[in-house]
């Protein structure tokens, strides 16, 4: 039998490159992308099952004294094939950062505490056991530049999530910083917990109480809340984890829940001002924090954006999570999919 010539072997070597490069190519992620556009939001939302989702509720505010819009497609209970309802309450995950900043704007307005103080003043206890605590200001929290570390970071921490927030801090407490403070950026959930407790210690009663008196009541919604505790389970869509069969709507993990119209709301108050008691608060909190967010935990997928462009905010819920996956990947391509079509017809 002949040997192959140069030229087969480059070939062959070619075909068997692009064969394997094919097939580490994401798939859902291209096919999502490139399939054609459809004309309606609704029609966009019915393909939520082929992106892996078991629910999706999405609303949209034009603003302008116009009507709210809903669309849904999937369930809210796989189990009980519950329709997928655009009044469930939904666990909004780190979307509730934009609460606790906000609050930290108002207290820092009326002088209960100073962002440029540092978290041993309010937190003296935790000098020892958080690297630099003498030198980390509130503010450098607020803006996830303090290198304390990121508790959701620690291996399996999804899989077994500690019982009470204590044991949450505990997990970093006497680790290593991830850098000087205020010489990098890196998200940490960690940061808003300790600015809970910072909050908590300068009011004398619990922050979340502050939240409800100070931005949900003022604003009107009433279809938020601070603590699973503080609901009927059953008005919370079910979440999923993709290979698990339990709904984890019953998980306490510290995540505030809202309606996807509340949650608009409170968006659209955030970037028109009128979530601040005045001008110099709107200044504060922007020198802080931004006035968008997407919350990602298992179960539940948020992204709460306003549009200036179009004068739109735009709420996405999606209850089927897989961290390892193109499931995130693939609520953010609905979305852009979502706005895409809002656009083609602004």
């Amino acid at each position: 039998m002949k040997s192959p010539t140069p030229k087969q072997i480059i070939r062959m070597l070619l075909f068997v490159g692009t064969a394997i490069s094919l097939y580490f190519v994401p798939w859902p992620i291209v096919t999502a992308w490139i399939t054609p556009l459809p004309n309606t939001i609704q029609e966009q939302v019915n393909n939520a099952k082929d992106y892996g989702f078991d629910g999706i509720v999405v609303y949209v505010d034009k603003g302008q004294d116009k009507e709210p819009e809903f669309y849904t497609s999937g369930y809210k209970n796989r189990a009980l094939q519950t329709p997928a309802d655009p009044k469930a309450l939904f666990k909004i995950a780190s979307v509730s950062k934009l609460y606790v900043a906000l609050s930290i704007a108002k207290l820092e307005r009326n002088g209960k505490l100073s962002i440029h103080k540092t978290l041993s003043h309010y937190l003296p206890e935790l000098e020892g056991s958080i690297d630099n605590a003498k030198d980390i200001t509130l503010k450098m929290m607020v803006t996830h530049r303090s290198g304390i570390p990121n508790y959701t970071d620690v291996p399996n921490f999804w899989a077994n999530p500690p019982s009470s927030e204590q044991k949450v801090l505990e997990l970093v407490l006497n680790k290593p910083a991830n850098f000087e403070p205020d010489q990098d950026y890196e998200y940490s959930n960690t940061n808003y917990l300790l600015l809970g407790r910072v909050m908590d210690r300068v009011l004398g009663y619990s922050h979340l109480q502050y939240i409800q008196q100070e931005i949900l009541n003022p604003l009107h919604l009433n279809n938020t809340y601070t603590s699973l505790n503080d609901v009927n389970i059953e008005d919370v869509m079910s979440g999923y984890y993709v290979g698990y069969e339990e709904d984890l709507k019953t998980d306490y993990i510290g995540s505030m829940l809202a309606t996807a119209q509340d949650l608009g709301k409170f968006i659209r108050a955030l970037n028109d001002g009128s979530a601040f008691s005045d001008a110099k608060e709107q200044e504060i909190y922007t020198s802080l924090y931004k006035f968008n967010h997407t919350g990602l935990i298992p179960g539940y997928q948020t992204i709460a954006e306003y549009h200036q462009d179009i004068n739109t905010v735009v709420i996405q819920f999606t209850n089927t999570v897989n961290f390892n996956g193109y499931n995130w990947n693939l609520s953010e391509i609905m979305y852009s999919r979502i706005l895409k079509i809002l656009k083609s017809k602004y």
